[in-house]
C-alpha cells in the first residue's frame, strides 16, 4: 500500500455515519426512474441493528470518510439475507465490495446460517456481475404483477381458506420448483425466504389464504402483508414535502396449474385486496413465457422487467474469504 492509498475497514455502522451515507447513495441509480432507498431507511436500520440484523460500512482512515455499505438479516435460523449494497464512487474499482460481501457471509454463518440470498434487478448488470465474484450462484427470477383492487371481481372456480391443500399443491407445482421453494417473506420487505407451511395454516387462520377449487386444488396464494406508501416516494422521498399515501396489499406468491385457475387466483386477489381497502396490490410469480402469458391472458399488469435472486451456500468454506 502506498502512502496516498486509504485505509479501508469494515464495522458495524452507527448513527454518524448518516450524513456520509446518504452523500453517496441519493443518486445510486441516476440513470433510472426512482431514488434509493437507503437515505430513507439508514436511522431505521442502525437503530433494529442486533441479534437478527447487522448493517456495515466500509469505513475510510478511521472515519475520514464512508466507501460502501451494506446489511445482512437474518430471516429464519438457517437463511440470511443480503441487502443495501452500496460503495461509494469514489471508492470504485478498488474491489472494496468484496470486504462488504464477505462481512454479511461471515456474520451470518456466525448466526447459524447455512444459505444467504440477495435480490439483484435484472437491469443492474455491474450488481449481478459483483455478485458472482464473491460466491453467489444464480437462483431464481421472478415477476411482479399488479392486480388491481375490485369488489365486484368473482372467481369462476371455488375458493377457501384451506392451508392443508394448498400446502399440497405447493409441493408438487412448477412453480415451487422453478423458485426453489421461496416467496415473499413475511416480515422483511424486498426478501425472499422458504415458503413453510405453518405459514400457510397462519394465514388461513387469519383468512389471508386463498385457495383454488376446480373438483381438485388447482392454485393458491396468501396476503403476506399490507403497508403504507407515500405516492411519491420515489420522486420526493427525501424532500420533506407532504404526499398522499396508498395502501398496498403484498401476496407472497401466486401459484396455479392452468390458464383458467390463474384467472381465477387473480380475481380472487381483485376481492381479498378490495375488502381490506387496499389501492394497489403486488403478486409474485416465476418470470417465464407460462407465468406471464397467463398473468396476460387474466389481463392483470405485469411489471416491466423481471428480478433476480442470487444465493451462497455458507457450507462452503471459501464463502466469506474471496
Amino acid at each position: 500500500m502506498t502512502a496516498s492509498e486509504p485505509t479501508i475497514t469494515v464495522r458495524q455502522a452507527k448513527a454518524s455515519d448518516e450524513d456520509a451515507v446518504v452523500g453517496f447513495t441519493t443518486d445510486t441509480w441516476s440513470d433510472r426512474e426512482g431514488n434509493d432507498y437507503i437515505p430513507r431507511v439508514f436511522s431505521e436500520w442502525i437503530e433494529t441493528d442486533g441479534e437478527t440484523q447487522r448493517t456495515f460500512v466500509l469505513d475510510v482512515n478511521d472515519g475520514e470518510d464512508i466507501a460502501g455499505i451494506c446489511q445482512a438479516v437474518l430471516l429464519s435460523e438457517y437463511e440470511g439475507w443480503a441487502q443495501g449494497l452500496r460503495v461509494n464512487p469514489t471508492y470504485r474499482g478498488r474491489g472494496v465490495s468484496k470486504q462488504l460481501s464477505n462481512a454479511m457471509f461471515n456474520w451470518c454463518r456466525s448466526q447459524g446460517a447455512t444459505v444467504v440470498r440477495a435480490m439483484v434487478f435484472s437491469w443492474n448488470v455491474a450488481g449481478l456481475g459483483q455478485s458472482r465474484s464473491v460466491g453467489f450462484e444464480p437462483t431464481t427470477e421472478f415477476r411482479f404483477t399488479h392486480p388491481e383492487p375490485n369488489a365486484d371481481s368473482e372467481p369462476k372456480l371455488t375458493v377457501k381458506p384451506d392451508a392443508t391443500a394448498a400446502w399440497s399443491f405447493w409441493q408438487e407445482s412448477a412453480t415451487r420448483d422453478a423458485l426453489r421453494g421461496i416467496a415473499l417473506d413475511e416480515v422483511e420487505s424486498w426478501s425472499l425466504s422458504a415458503l413453510t407451511r405453518a405459514q400457510l395454516v397462519a394465514a388461513a387462520d387469519e383468512d389471508r389464504l386463498l385457495t383454488v377449487f376446480d373438483g381438485k386444488t388447482v392454485g393458491f396464494t396468501y396476503r403476506t402483508r399490507t403497508f403504507e406508501q407515500q405516492t411519491n416516494s420515489d420522486s420526493d422521498s427525501n424532500s420533506g414535502s407532504d404526499s398522499d399515501t396508498e395502501t398496498w396489499a403484498e401476496y407472497a406468491v401466486a401459484a396455479w396449474e392452468s390458464e383458467s385457475a390463474a384467472e381465477a387466483v387473480y380475481r380472487a386477489i381483485e376481492a381479498d385486496a378490495a375488502s381490506i381497502g387496499a389501492d394497489r396490490t403486488r403478486v409474485l410469480i416465476p418470470e417465464s413465457a407460462r407465468w406471464v402469458g397467463d398473468t396476460a391472458a387474466a389481463r392483470v399488469p405485469i411489471a416491466d422487467e423481471p428480478d433476480f435472486v442470487v444465493s451462497a451456500n455458507l457450507t462452503d468454506p471459501t464463502i466469506g474469504t474471496r
